[in-house]
Protein backbone atom coordinates (compact mmCIF):
# COMPACT_ATOMS: atom_id res chain seq x y z
CA UNK A 1 0.00 0.00 0.00
CA UNK A 2 1.42 3.43 -0.87
CA UNK A 3 2.36 5.50 2.14
CA UNK A 4 2.09 8.93 0.52
CA UNK A 5 -1.34 10.33 1.39
CA UNK A 6 -1.53 13.21 -1.11
CA UNK A 7 -3.73 11.74 -3.86
CA UNK A 8 -6.25 9.87 -1.66
CA UNK A 9 -6.88 12.82 0.66
CA UNK A 10 -7.67 15.17 -2.22
CA UNK A 11 -10.22 12.77 -3.75
CA UNK A 12 -13.69 14.37 -3.36
CA UNK A 13 -15.15 11.32 -1.60
CA UNK A 14 -12.40 11.23 1.00
CA UNK A 15 -12.34 14.97 1.49
CA UNK A 16 -16.10 14.80 2.08
CA UNK A 17 -15.63 12.32 4.94
CA UNK A 18 -13.09 14.55 6.70
CA UNK A 19 -15.28 17.64 6.18
CA UNK A 20 -18.42 15.86 7.43
CA UNK A 21 -16.56 14.55 10.47
CA UNK A 22 -15.46 18.01 11.59
CA UNK A 23 -18.90 19.41 10.75
CA UNK A 24 -20.68 16.78 12.85
CA UNK A 25 -18.24 17.27 15.70
CA UNK A 26 -18.67 21.02 15.62
CA UNK A 27 -22.44 20.76 15.53
CA UNK A 28 -22.33 18.58 18.64
CA UNK A 29 -19.65 20.74 20.22
CA UNK A 30 -22.03 23.69 20.07
CA UNK A 31 -24.32 21.92 22.55
CA UNK A 32 -21.56 21.24 25.11
CA UNK A 33 -19.17 24.08 24.39
CA UNK A 34 -15.71 25.18 25.49
CA UNK A 35 -12.54 23.08 25.48
CA UNK A 36 -14.20 19.77 26.30
CA UNK A 37 -16.67 20.10 23.45
CA UNK A 38 -13.92 21.08 21.00
CA UNK A 39 -12.20 17.74 21.60
CA UNK A 40 -14.89 16.03 19.53
CA UNK A 41 -14.43 17.58 16.06
CA UNK A 42 -10.66 17.25 16.38
CA UNK A 43 -10.85 13.56 17.19
CA UNK A 44 -13.38 12.68 14.49
CA UNK A 45 -11.65 14.58 11.68
CA UNK A 46 -8.23 13.16 12.56
CA UNK A 47 -9.57 9.59 12.62
CA UNK A 48 -11.24 10.25 9.25
CA UNK A 49 -7.87 11.33 7.84
CA UNK A 50 -6.27 8.09 9.06
CA UNK A 51 -9.03 6.08 7.35
CA UNK A 52 -8.95 7.67 3.90
CA UNK A 53 -5.32 8.78 3.50
CA UNK A 54 -4.21 5.41 2.16
CA UNK A 55 -1.22 5.24 4.53
CA UNK A 56 -0.75 1.96 6.40
CA UNK A 57 1.53 3.81 8.83
CA UNK A 58 -1.16 6.33 9.72
CA UNK A 59 -3.76 3.62 10.20
CA UNK A 60 -1.50 1.76 12.61
CA UNK A 61 -1.26 4.87 14.76
CA UNK A 62 -4.90 5.96 14.38
CA UNK A 63 -5.35 6.20 18.16
CA UNK A 64 -2.60 8.83 18.21
CA UNK A 65 -4.39 10.69 15.40
CA UNK A 66 -7.61 10.86 17.40
CA UNK A 67 -5.82 11.83 20.60
CA UNK A 68 -3.64 14.63 19.21
CA UNK A 69 -6.36 15.87 16.87
CA UNK A 70 -8.69 16.21 19.86
CA UNK A 71 -6.12 18.04 21.99
CA UNK A 72 -5.16 20.39 19.17
CA UNK A 73 -8.71 21.56 18.52
CA UNK A 74 -9.53 21.79 22.23
CA UNK A 75 -7.17 24.75 22.79
CA UNK A 76 -9.40 27.15 20.88
CA UNK A 77 -12.38 26.28 23.07
CA UNK A 78 -11.25 28.88 25.59
CA UNK A 79 -11.96 31.75 23.18
CA UNK A 80 -15.25 33.62 23.34
CA UNK A 81 -17.00 34.56 20.10
CA UNK A 82 -20.67 34.98 21.01
CA UNK A 83 -20.43 38.77 21.15
CA UNK A 84 -18.50 38.80 17.86
CA UNK A 85 -21.36 36.91 16.21
CA UNK A 86 -23.72 39.53 17.56
CA UNK A 87 -21.67 42.25 15.89
CA UNK A 88 -22.04 40.55 12.49
CA UNK A 89 -25.82 40.77 12.95
CA UNK A 90 -25.92 44.40 14.14
CA UNK A 91 -26.61 46.02 10.76
CA UNK A 92 -23.96 48.72 11.35
CA UNK A 93 -21.31 48.50 8.61
CA UNK A 94 -18.29 49.23 10.80
CA UNK A 95 -19.39 46.90 13.56
CA UNK A 96 -20.19 44.12 11.08
CA UNK A 97 -16.80 44.49 9.37
CA UNK A 98 -15.04 44.25 12.74
CA UNK A 99 -17.15 41.23 13.64
CA UNK A 100 -16.34 39.29 10.48
CA UNK A 101 -12.63 40.19 10.72
CA UNK A 102 -12.44 38.98 14.30
CA UNK A 103 -14.32 35.81 13.35
CA UNK A 104 -11.55 35.11 10.86
CA UNK A 105 -8.88 35.76 13.49
CA UNK A 106 -10.55 33.47 16.05
CA UNK A 107 -11.11 30.75 13.47
CA UNK A 108 -7.52 31.03 12.23
CA UNK A 109 -6.06 30.65 15.73
CA UNK A 110 -8.39 27.73 16.45
CA UNK A 111 -7.62 25.94 13.20
CA UNK A 112 -3.87 26.58 13.22
CA UNK A 113 -3.31 24.80 16.53
CA UNK A 114 -6.01 22.22 15.81
CA UNK A 115 -4.49 21.45 12.45
CA UNK A 116 -1.02 21.22 13.95
CA UNK A 117 -2.23 18.55 16.38
CA UNK A 118 -3.46 16.38 13.53
CA UNK A 119 -0.41 17.09 11.38
CA UNK A 120 2.05 16.20 14.15
CA UNK A 121 0.28 12.86 14.59
CA UNK A 122 1.03 12.07 10.94
CA UNK A 123 4.45 13.67 10.68
CA UNK A 124 6.21 12.44 13.85
CA UNK A 125 7.47 8.99 14.72
CA UNK A 126 5.34 7.06 17.22
CA UNK A 127 8.22 7.17 19.71
CA UNK A 128 8.23 10.97 19.58
CA UNK A 129 4.44 11.12 19.98
CA UNK A 130 4.61 8.77 22.95
CA UNK A 131 6.95 11.24 24.67
CA UNK A 132 3.97 13.58 25.15
CA UNK A 133 2.00 11.15 27.29
CA UNK A 134 3.89 11.25 30.62
CA UNK A 135 4.02 15.08 30.89
CA UNK A 136 0.43 15.35 29.68
CA UNK A 137 -0.63 12.85 32.32
CA UNK A 138 1.12 15.00 34.93
CA UNK A 139 -0.67 18.11 33.64
CA UNK A 140 -4.09 16.42 33.53
CA UNK A 141 -3.57 15.15 37.07
CA UNK A 142 -2.60 18.61 38.30
CA UNK A 143 -5.67 20.16 36.68
CA UNK A 144 -7.88 17.51 38.28
CA UNK A 145 -6.41 18.14 41.75
CA UNK A 146 -6.92 21.88 41.36
CA UNK A 147 -10.45 21.71 39.96
CA UNK A 148 -11.96 19.04 42.20
CA UNK A 149 -9.83 18.97 45.36
CA UNK A 150 -8.26 22.40 45.96
CA UNK A 151 -10.65 24.90 44.38
CA UNK A 152 -13.66 23.76 46.46
CA UNK A 153 -11.62 24.38 49.63
CA UNK A 154 -10.96 28.05 48.85
CA UNK A 155 -13.01 30.68 50.72
CA UNK A 156 -16.13 32.08 49.08
CA UNK A 157 -15.28 34.81 46.59
CA UNK A 158 -11.85 33.38 45.74
CA UNK A 159 -12.90 32.67 42.17
CA UNK A 160 -13.55 36.38 41.65
CA UNK A 161 -10.02 37.15 42.85
CA UNK A 162 -8.64 34.61 40.38
CA UNK A 163 -10.63 36.09 37.50
CA UNK A 164 -8.06 38.02 35.47
CA UNK A 165 -9.93 39.25 32.39
CA UNK A 166 -11.82 35.95 32.43
CA UNK A 167 -8.81 34.04 31.07
CA UNK A 168 -7.27 30.64 31.72
CA UNK A 169 -4.14 32.04 33.36
CA UNK A 170 -4.50 29.72 36.36
CA UNK A 171 -4.71 26.65 34.15
CA UNK A 172 -1.69 27.72 32.10
CA UNK A 173 0.29 28.36 35.29
CA UNK A 174 -0.63 24.93 36.65
CA UNK A 175 0.51 23.42 33.35
CA UNK A 176 3.90 25.08 33.69
CA UNK A 177 4.31 23.91 37.30
CA UNK A 178 3.27 20.33 36.45
CA UNK A 179 5.45 20.20 33.33
CA UNK A 180 8.58 21.51 35.04
CA UNK A 181 7.90 19.44 38.14
CA UNK A 182 7.56 16.24 36.14
CA UNK A 183 10.63 17.01 34.04
CA UNK A 184 12.71 17.63 37.16
CA UNK A 185 11.45 14.48 38.90
CA UNK A 186 11.96 12.30 35.81
CA UNK A 187 15.23 14.03 34.90
CA UNK A 188 14.07 14.10 31.33
CA UNK A 189 13.74 16.79 28.69
CA UNK A 190 12.78 16.21 25.08
CA UNK A 191 10.89 17.84 22.20
CA UNK A 192 7.52 17.09 23.78
CA UNK A 193 8.45 19.00 26.94
CA UNK A 194 10.02 21.77 24.88
CA UNK A 195 6.94 22.35 22.68
CA UNK A 196 4.62 22.41 25.69
CA UNK A 197 6.89 24.93 27.43
CA UNK A 198 7.14 27.19 24.39
CA UNK A 199 3.37 27.25 23.90
CA UNK A 200 2.66 27.99 27.58
CA UNK A 201 5.24 30.78 27.71
CA UNK A 202 3.90 32.15 24.42
CA UNK A 203 0.43 32.28 25.97
CA UNK A 204 1.74 34.27 28.95
CA UNK A 205 3.86 36.63 26.84
CA UNK A 206 1.02 37.64 24.54
CA UNK A 207 -1.50 38.00 27.36
CA UNK A 208 0.81 40.18 29.45
CA UNK A 209 1.77 42.42 26.52
CA UNK A 210 -1.53 42.73 24.64
CA UNK A 211 -4.05 42.64 27.48
CA UNK A 212 -2.33 43.46 30.76
CA UNK A 213 0.06 46.09 29.37
CA UNK A 214 -1.59 47.53 26.24
CA UNK A 215 -5.16 47.06 27.51
CA UNK A 216 -6.38 45.56 24.23
CA UNK A 217 -9.70 43.70 24.43
CA UNK A 218 -11.41 41.96 21.53
CA UNK A 219 -14.86 41.50 23.09
CA UNK A 220 -15.09 43.36 26.40
CA UNK A 221 -16.19 42.30 28.97
CA UNK A 222 -15.89 38.75 27.57
CA UNK A 223 -12.83 36.52 27.92
CA UNK A 224 -9.47 37.72 26.59
CA UNK A 225 -8.15 34.21 25.97
CA UNK A 226 -7.76 35.25 22.33
CA UNK A 227 -4.50 36.98 23.28
CA UNK A 228 -3.09 33.89 24.95
CA UNK A 229 -4.17 31.80 21.96
CA UNK A 230 -2.39 34.22 19.63
CA UNK A 231 0.83 33.94 21.65
CA UNK A 232 0.51 30.17 21.87
CA UNK A 233 0.04 29.87 18.10
CA UNK A 234 3.00 32.16 17.38
CA UNK A 235 5.21 30.26 19.82
CA UNK A 236 4.20 26.95 18.26
CA UNK A 237 5.05 28.24 14.79
CA UNK A 238 8.43 29.53 16.00
CA UNK A 239 9.19 26.18 17.64
CA UNK A 240 8.30 24.27 14.46
CA UNK A 241 10.51 26.51 12.32
CA UNK A 242 13.35 26.22 14.84
CA UNK A 243 13.08 22.42 14.62
CA UNK A 244 13.05 22.70 10.81
CA UNK A 245 9.54 21.28 10.61
CA UNK A 246 8.48 23.75 7.95
CA UNK A 247 6.02 21.31 6.41
CA UNK A 248 4.09 21.18 9.69
CA UNK A 249 4.17 24.97 10.01
CA UNK A 250 2.84 25.37 6.45
CA UNK A 251 0.11 22.81 7.04
CA UNK A 252 -0.87 24.62 10.24
CA UNK A 253 -1.22 27.89 8.30
CA UNK A 254 -3.36 26.15 5.67
CA UNK A 255 -5.64 24.67 8.33
CA UNK A 256 -5.85 28.05 10.05
CA UNK A 257 -6.71 29.88 6.82
CA UNK A 258 -9.53 27.46 6.03
CA UNK A 259 -10.85 27.61 9.60
CA UNK A 260 -10.74 31.41 9.64
CA UNK A 261 -12.59 31.56 6.32
CA UNK A 262 -15.03 28.95 7.58
CA UNK A 263 -15.81 30.95 10.68
CA UNK A 264 -16.48 34.10 8.66
CA UNK A 265 -18.54 32.25 6.03
CA UNK A 266 -20.48 30.47 8.76
CA UNK A 267 -21.28 33.85 10.29
CA UNK A 268 -22.55 35.02 6.92
CA UNK A 269 -24.71 31.89 6.61
CA UNK A 270 -26.35 32.72 9.92
CA UNK A 271 -26.87 36.37 8.99
CA UNK A 272 -28.46 35.46 5.66
CA UNK A 273 -30.58 32.76 7.26
CA UNK A 274 -31.94 35.08 9.91
CA UNK A 275 -32.74 37.68 7.27
CA UNK A 276 -35.12 35.23 5.56
CA UNK A 277 -37.38 35.16 8.61
CA UNK A 278 -37.42 31.35 8.59
CA UNK A 279 -37.47 29.97 12.14
CA UNK A 280 -34.51 27.61 12.49
CA UNK A 281 -31.48 27.07 14.66
CA UNK A 282 -29.24 29.18 12.44
CA UNK A 283 -26.53 29.20 15.12
CA UNK A 284 -26.07 25.44 14.82
CA UNK A 285 -26.13 25.59 11.02
CA UNK A 286 -23.46 28.31 11.23
CA UNK A 287 -21.26 26.07 13.37
CA UNK A 288 -21.77 23.05 11.14
CA UNK A 289 -20.81 25.18 8.10
CA UNK A 290 -17.66 26.30 9.89
CA UNK A 291 -16.82 22.70 10.72
CA UNK A 292 -17.33 21.55 7.14
CA UNK A 293 -15.02 24.19 5.66
CA UNK A 294 -12.43 23.58 8.39
CA UNK A 295 -12.56 19.87 7.61
CA UNK A 296 -11.71 20.58 3.98
CA UNK A 297 -8.75 22.56 5.29
CA UNK A 298 -7.55 19.59 7.36
CA UNK A 299 -7.69 17.32 4.31
CA UNK A 300 -5.79 19.84 2.17
CA UNK A 301 -3.20 20.45 4.90
CA UNK A 302 -2.60 16.75 5.53
CA UNK A 303 -2.27 16.01 1.80
CA UNK A 304 1.21 17.58 1.85
CA UNK A 305 2.47 15.64 4.86
CA UNK A 306 4.73 12.63 4.38
CA UNK A 307 4.46 9.86 7.00
CA UNK A 308 7.65 9.16 9.01
CA UNK A 309 10.12 6.78 7.43
CA UNK A 310 9.90 4.45 10.41
CA UNK A 311 6.35 4.37 11.67
CA UNK A 312 6.26 1.04 13.46
CA UNK A 313 4.43 1.23 16.76
CA UNK A 314 7.00 -1.21 18.16
CA UNK A 315 9.17 1.86 18.75
CA UNK A 316 6.66 3.35 21.22
CA UNK A 317 5.48 2.06 24.61
CA UNK A 318 2.33 0.06 23.94
CA UNK A 319 0.52 1.57 26.91
CA UNK A 320 0.35 4.92 25.13
CA UNK A 321 -1.87 3.56 22.34
CA UNK A 322 -4.17 2.06 24.95
CA UNK A 323 -4.19 5.37 26.82
CA UNK A 324 -5.12 7.19 23.60
CA UNK A 325 -8.03 4.81 22.96
CA UNK A 326 -9.21 5.13 26.57
CA UNK A 327 -9.05 8.91 26.31
CA UNK A 328 -11.21 8.94 23.18
CA UNK A 329 -13.79 6.44 24.41
CA UNK A 330 -13.95 7.34 28.10
CA UNK A 331 -12.47 10.71 29.01
CA UNK A 332 -13.68 12.71 26.01
CA UNK A 333 -17.18 11.26 26.25
CA UNK A 334 -17.47 11.57 30.03
CA UNK A 335 -16.42 15.21 30.38
CA UNK A 336 -19.10 16.16 27.86
CA UNK A 337 -21.98 13.82 28.65
CA UNK A 338 -21.62 14.46 32.40
CA UNK A 339 -22.63 18.08 31.76
CA UNK A 340 -26.12 16.83 30.91
CA UNK A 341 -26.85 16.04 34.56
CA UNK A 342 -26.98 19.61 35.91
CA UNK A 343 -27.79 21.44 32.67
CA UNK A 344 -30.58 19.27 31.23
CA UNK A 345 -31.58 16.11 33.08
CA UNK A 346 -32.20 17.53 36.57
CA UNK A 347 -33.82 20.83 35.49
CA UNK A 348 -36.20 18.90 33.20
CA UNK A 349 -36.97 16.31 35.93
CA UNK A 350 -35.46 13.50 33.84
CA UNK A 351 -33.29 12.70 36.86
CA UNK A 352 -34.27 13.38 40.46
CA UNK A 353 -31.95 15.15 42.83
CA UNK A 354 -31.28 11.91 44.70
CA UNK A 355 -31.74 8.19 44.10
CA UNK A 356 -31.86 6.01 47.21
CA UNK A 357 -30.63 9.02 49.22
CA UNK A 358 -27.54 9.41 47.07
CA UNK A 359 -27.04 12.28 44.58
CA UNK A 360 -28.02 11.41 41.01
CA UNK A 361 -24.53 12.43 39.86
CA UNK A 362 -23.08 9.75 42.13
CA UNK A 363 -25.06 7.05 40.32
CA UNK A 364 -24.07 8.42 36.93
CA UNK A 365 -20.38 8.48 37.90
CA UNK A 366 -20.60 4.97 39.34
CA UNK A 367 -22.20 3.64 36.15
CA UNK A 368 -19.68 5.40 33.93
CA UNK A 369 -16.87 4.21 36.17
CA UNK A 370 -18.00 0.61 35.72
CA UNK A 371 -18.04 1.04 31.94
CA UNK A 372 -14.58 2.64 32.13
CA UNK A 373 -13.23 -0.30 34.15
CA UNK A 374 -14.63 -2.70 31.56
CA UNK A 375 -13.17 -0.81 28.60
CA UNK A 376 -9.74 -0.47 30.24
CA UNK A 377 -9.71 -4.17 31.13
CA UNK A 378 -10.60 -5.07 27.53
CA UNK A 379 -7.87 -2.80 26.16
CA UNK A 380 -5.35 -4.44 28.50
CA UNK A 381 -6.53 -7.91 27.51
CA UNK A 382 -6.29 -7.05 23.82
CA UNK A 383 -2.72 -5.84 24.20
CA UNK A 384 -1.77 -9.05 25.98
CA UNK A 385 -3.48 -11.75 23.92
CA UNK A 386 -5.89 -10.09 21.50
CA UNK A 387 -9.67 -9.99 21.29
CA UNK A 388 -11.48 -11.72 18.44
CA UNK A 389 -13.91 -8.79 18.30
CA UNK A 390 -11.13 -6.38 17.30
CA UNK A 391 -10.47 -6.35 13.51
CA UNK A 392 -7.20 -7.89 12.42
CA UNK A 393 -6.27 -5.11 9.96
CA UNK A 394 -5.13 -1.59 10.77
CA UNK A 395 -7.87 -0.16 8.53
CA UNK A 396 -10.53 -2.24 10.23
CA UNK A 397 -9.40 -1.11 13.69
CA UNK A 398 -9.39 2.53 12.60
CA UNK A 399 -12.87 2.22 11.11
CA UNK A 400 -14.17 0.53 14.27
CA UNK A 401 -12.69 3.24 16.51
CA UNK A 402 -14.14 6.00 14.33
CA UNK A 403 -17.65 4.55 14.30
CA UNK A 404 -17.59 3.80 18.03
CA UNK A 405 -16.48 7.34 18.94
CA UNK A 406 -18.94 8.92 16.48
CA UNK A 407 -22.08 7.16 17.68
CA UNK A 408 -21.13 7.17 21.37
CA UNK A 409 -20.90 10.94 21.18
CA UNK A 410 -24.07 11.32 19.09
CA UNK A 411 -26.13 9.27 21.54
CA UNK A 412 -24.76 11.35 24.40
CA UNK A 413 -25.69 14.50 22.50
CA UNK A 414 -29.21 13.22 21.77
CA UNK A 415 -29.73 12.48 25.46
CA UNK A 416 -28.92 16.13 26.13
CA UNK A 417 -31.88 17.24 24.02
CA UNK A 418 -34.56 15.54 26.08
CA UNK A 419 -37.36 16.49 26.11
CA UNK A 420 -36.97 16.92 22.36
CA UNK A 421 -38.50 20.02 20.75
CA UNK A 422 -39.39 20.34 17.10
CA UNK A 423 -37.14 23.41 16.83
CA UNK A 424 -34.19 21.01 17.10
CA UNK A 425 -35.42 18.76 14.28
CA UNK A 426 -33.58 20.55 11.49
CA UNK A 427 -30.20 20.84 13.18
CA UNK A 428 -30.14 17.45 14.91
CA UNK A 429 -31.67 15.91 11.80
CA UNK A 430 -28.85 17.32 9.66
CA UNK A 431 -26.28 15.97 12.12
CA UNK A 432 -27.95 12.55 12.09
CA UNK A 433 -28.10 12.35 8.29
CA UNK A 434 -24.48 13.49 8.02
CA UNK A 435 -23.43 10.90 10.60
CA UNK A 436 -25.11 8.13 8.62
CA UNK A 437 -23.38 9.31 5.45
CA UNK A 438 -20.03 9.60 7.24
CA UNK A 439 -20.42 6.08 8.62
CA UNK A 440 -21.07 4.75 5.10
CA UNK A 441 -18.08 6.63 3.68
CA UNK A 442 -15.80 5.40 6.47
CA UNK A 443 -16.84 1.74 6.39
CA UNK A 444 -16.77 1.36 2.63
CA UNK A 445 -13.09 2.37 2.31
CA UNK A 446 -11.25 -0.70 1.06
CA UNK A 447 -7.80 -1.92 2.12
CA UNK A 448 -6.22 -2.11 -1.30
Amino acid sequence: MPDHPRAPLLAPRNMLLVALSLSIGWGVRGNWGHEYGALIPGALSALAVAIVAGSSCWRRQAAYFGFFGALGWSFGGSMSYGKIIGMTLSGAAGEMAYGFLMLFVIGFLWGAVGGAGTVLAGRCRPRDLADFFPPLLAVFSAWFVWEYLLLPLLPAGSEDLLNWFDTDWVGVTILLIALLGYSAAARKWNDAHSLMLWMALGWWAAFLVLVAALDLHMTPPRSDNWAGSLGMTAAMAAWLLRRKMRDVARASLVAGAFAGSGFAIGGAVQALGRSTGVAANWWSLMEQSFGFISGIGIAVAMARIQPPANGKLDNAPRWTTGAAVAFLLLVMTYVNVAKNIEVVWKPNKILPETICRLPAAWWFNAAYGLVAALVIALIWRHHRSGLTLVPSTALGRTQALYVLVLWWILLGNLSRLTPFHEARLVTEGVIHVNACLATWLALTVRDE
